[in-house]
């Protein structure tokens, strides 16, 4: 009489395929309706943790189910492969924001000026209870602002004030930024500042821009903040906001003068 050995199929697998799919559709659908604001960002952080749980949970089982396949002889290989691979997916932007969180300084508010940043009047009326208060520099965080970003610098051009601040307020219109307040609206003005609403690239984080320009008779000088409403670490998202458009206004205005800007 002939003996067969019956191959088992791990259920550990199975899970394991089905919580990193289920992880993946829950991150894809929640961070597609932040991003177009179907949903508020204080529940979808807690959306966030319970992807970031499934998928752990997801690898878990996977490495669980492989050890089955590879000591036992245990079924299941590829529901497995497809668990741990997508679990990995879905887990690589929180370990990425886990690196940058540990390579960047925990700051959430980037300014030019860290002495008198430009002011934020409509951003703070339209912030909650739930967002990051906006507070002065504290002499530690401008310490830690100059030692990690010290590029994060202030610009000269000569350029009429009323045409800099045409181009400036251009400028955020085309980054896809709404503007909400110039201020102030006067005529003869030798100061103003503009605020514009920002998002966060990938999941669409909202973020409080400032622009100040101070007319300086021959020139304009160009301050601006970046101002993250939630969370205490930015992941370095600010300064590289703020480097971001310099550089484009400079190529803007360098254009519009017809030569290279002067900082």
């Amino acid at each position: 009489m002939a003996a067969y050995l019956e191959q088992r199929t791990t259920q550990a697998a199975g899970w394991s395929r089905s919580l990193a799919t289920f992880s993946a559709v829950l991150f894809i659908t929640a961070g597609l309706a932040h991003r177009y604001g179907l949903i508020p960002t204080p529940p979808f952080l807690s959306v966030l943790s319970i992807v970031a749980a499934l998928a752990a949970g997801s690898l878990a089982l996977a490495a669980y189910a492989f050890t089955r396949f590879w000591y036992h002889g245990d079924l299941g290989g590829r529901d497995l492969v497809v668990g741990g691979l997508v679990s990995l997916a879905v887990l690589a932007p929180f370990l990425v924001t886990g690196y940058r969180a540990f390579v960047y300084p925990q700051l959430n508010d980037i300014s030019t000026d860290l002495v008198a940043p430009p002011t934020l009047v409509a951003a703070v009326i339209s912030r909650g209870l739930d967002t990051n208060e906006v507070t002065p520099f504290s002499a530690e965080h401008r310490r830690l602002q100059t030692e990690n970003y010290p590029e994060v610098t202030g610009r000269r051009y000569e350029m009429p004030f009323d045409r800099a601040s045409e181009i400036v307020e251009a400028l955020l219109v085309r980054q896809g930024w709404t503007v909400a307040t110039s201020r102030p609206a006067f005529v003869g003005q030798s100061e103003m500042t503009i605020e514009a609403l920002a998002h966060t690239p990938l999941l669409g984080f909202p973020v409080d821009v400032a622009v100040r320009l101070t007319d300086e008779g021959t020139s304009t000088y160009v301050d601006m903040r970046s101002v993250s409403r939630y969370g205490r670490h930015d992941l370095g998202d600010n300064a590289a906001r703020i480097i971001a458009f310099l550089g484009e206004l400079d190529a803007e205005m360098a254009v519009q003068a017809g030569a290279a800007p002067a900082e």
